[in-house]
């Protein structure tokens, strides 16, 4: 019998389960090893923060996913990786050792990208820490007007800000959003129309851009590029994903920012028994390497090649979308949509955001 591990309960394992549940995976025993016992379904969140959802609809029970597929569920987090013996440590020192490993363990933030964020900044990843946290934050809220700065003008940071400030404007104490957006701006990959949709959507909201880069935060403060110091006695980090550090060791290829180097068939350059998706993955043959990997759109195909690469059968190339749908939530029950030059914004958006989000949560044993 091969060991099969699964590092992580990202979007692409939940497939992997789903479809061991439908039909075991012969001749393998497989583990998946993950750090909470749910998957906090990120699409949602910022619905969640708005106040449209309870937290018990975003999430997925990855526990009881994992009995359905006959896969033994371990909570940990693994904390070494040594390619050449095929052993994953965790943080409590657990060895687990495998012939195939599949790597989706989801985002990971820098939390020194910035001074003083590691000590003063609540940040969007891990999302389980965020949702906890943020509780307190709308406590605070409850008892006094806060200034509240949200870092990163990219698709989450927009969704987070505007979401921040139509929750915050319910409570009635006043509050006020800022968006840290960087010199580009917010949304500055994506086409002018939905750029242009989403400025709109800040000022209604009365979210203030600030066209710069965070340099520092301390306490009661974030400090600009440009020497500003801006009072903040909330400032949220919603920057740009890292590769998690235990990759920098691991033995296997990696790119300049230190994530997975993948093929087609989502295999490592470098060792083949090891697979890779999500955010801790680029795909090496595609235009945008970083952003060609979707992980709910590459759960099928790796699902299908981990079954064969225990058993027999030709893997199968991925081929990542030139184009990805995004439906960017603005804070109340309006949504913008994109899909590369085209956009289109209203409450119909907002529902079929709704409907695919709910079916996906609902498609793997949550109750959306």
């Amino acid at each position: 019998m091969k060991r099969l591990l699964l590092a992580g309960g990202g979007h692409a394992h939940v497939h992997v389960l789903q479809d061991a549940a439908r039909e075991a995976i012969a001749g393998a025993t497989v583990t998946l090893v993950t750090p909470f016992p749910r998957q906090m379904y990120s699409g949602m969140l910022p619905g969640w923060v708005a106040g449209h959802y309870q937290v018990g609809q975003i999430v997925i029970p990855l526990p009881a996913l994992a009995q359905a597929a006959r896969v033994q569920f371990i909570e940990g987090r693994i904390a070494a990786l040594d390619a050449a013996r095929r052993v994953a440590t965790l943080a409590d020192g657990r060895e687990i050792g495998y012939d195939l490993l599949s790597l989706d363990t989801g985002p990971v933030m820098n939390r020194d990208a910035i001074p003083g964020a590691r000590e003063h900044a609540l940040f969007l990843r891990p999302v389980e820490h965020f949702v906890t946290l943020f509780e307190q934050v709308l406590d605070r809220a409850a008892r006094k007007p806060l200034d509240v700065g949200v870092v990163g003008g990219g698709a989450g940071g927009v969704e987070i800000a505007l979401a921040l400030a139509w929750r915050l404007h319910r409570l009635g104490t006043g509050a006020r959003v800022a968006l840290v957006a960087g010199a580009d701006g917010p949304l500055s990959g994506f086409c002018p129309a939905v750029r242009a949709r989403a400025i709109a959507a800040l000022k209604a909201r009365r979210v203030t851009v600030l066209p710069f880069d965070a340099a520092e935060i301390g306490p009661g403060f974030v400090r600009l590029d440009n020497g500003t110091r801006v009072a903040c006695d909330v400032p949220l980090l919603a920057i740009g994903t890292s590769a998690p550090p235990w990759l920098r060791h691991s033995g296997l290829a990696l790119d300049e920012r230190g994530f997975v180097q993948t093929g087609p068939t989502l295999q490592s350059l470098s060792h083949p028994e090891v697979f890779a998706a999500g955010d801790v993955a680029t795909r090496q043959d595609a235009p945008h390497p970083k952003s060609g990997v979707h992980a709910v759109r590459a759960g099928p195909p790796l699902a299908l090649n981990l079954r064969r690469a225990v058993g027999v059968g030709e893997l199968q190339p991925h081929v990542p979308q030139p184009r990805t749908l995004y439906l960017l939530a603005t804070g109340t029950k309006h949504a913008i949509a994109s899909w590369g030059r085209w956009s289109a914004a209203g409450r119909w958006v907002w529902w079929w955001k709704d409907h695919i989000d709910r079916g996906f949560i609902r498609r793997y044993g949550g109750s959306a």
